[in-house]
């Protein structure tokens, strides 16, 4: 069962339950994919009824950014809180390293993904990395049979959205991997070329302005987040 969230189910979990429900995904028959919706998805999806469509069907929707958050209690619909993408790769990260699962990476600009692997496996012993590629390529098939090839498991979809989820859904099935998880950014911080915020701003939940302060071009995406508690009023006075 599924929270909606101006017309985005989410999947109302604590993240050591996302990392749990994702770990169990990988047990099961056939292949799942998972979304992590911040306020920017939840706007574009309203108005993209194919990436709508995308992020409802994945196996699991996980609240990635504070506004998802600020917007479910509005609507009087609460969530248990975030389950920041990052955090829940990590987690799953944990888990693989002992299980044995492979783990294959693709996107962001060419070397960032070699970089990311040489990081987790220091980070993480054990995970098996079988595959990487970057996300700049014209041709799905080419990535589909490499990671066939690799015989992935687990795919890190990093070519940001709506692509990733586009691409996730189209293709995910046709590479032979019991699941993915579309991570937007997730390479650059796993290759160390993008810093996380400090520990009390992500729990104060203003990891968002500590990215804005570091990254000040990036005030237009930041705006979506008081647009997505629009709305969610709107529709609360609405009756929706």
């Amino acid at each position: 069962m599924k929270t909606d969230i101006l017309g985005v189910g989410i999947n109302d979990l604590t993240l050591d339950e996302a990392i749990a429900a994702g770990s169990s995904l990988l047990e099961q028959e056939g292949f799942h994919y998972v979304v992590t919706p911040n306020p920017e998805f939840i706007l574009s999806a309203k108005k993209d009824s194919a990436f709508r469509s995308v992020l409802n069907q994945a196996d699991l929707a996980l609240p990635d950014g504070i506004g998802v958050v600020y917007a479910a209690k509005i609507l009087g619909r609460p969530l248990k809180g975030r389950a920041p993408g990052v955090d829940f790769a990590q987690g799953l990260l944990r888990r693989i390293s002992h299980t044995g699962n492979s783990l294959y990476l693709l996107g962001a600009k060419p070397g960032v993904a070699e970089q990311a692997a040489e990081n987790l496996r220091n980070a993480f012993p054990g995970l098996l990395i079988c595959g990487t590629h970057d996300g700049y390529f014209k041709a799905d098939e080419p990535i589909i049979e490499d990671i066939r090839a690799a015989k992935a498991d687990v795919v890190f979809v990093c070519l940001g959205a709506p692509k990733q989820e586009l691409w996730m859904a189209q293709n995910g099935p046709k590479t032979g991997a019991k699941l993915a998880v579309g991570l937007g950014g997730c390479l650059d911080v796993f290759a160390g070329n993008v810093q996380r915020a400090p520990e009390a701003w992500q729990k104060a939940g203003l990891e968002w302005l500590y990215r804005l302060i570091k990254e000040p071009s990036r005030i237009g995406r930041m705006s979506k987040l008081p647009l997505i508690l629009v709305d969610a009023f709107g529709a609360r006075l609405g009756g929706k």
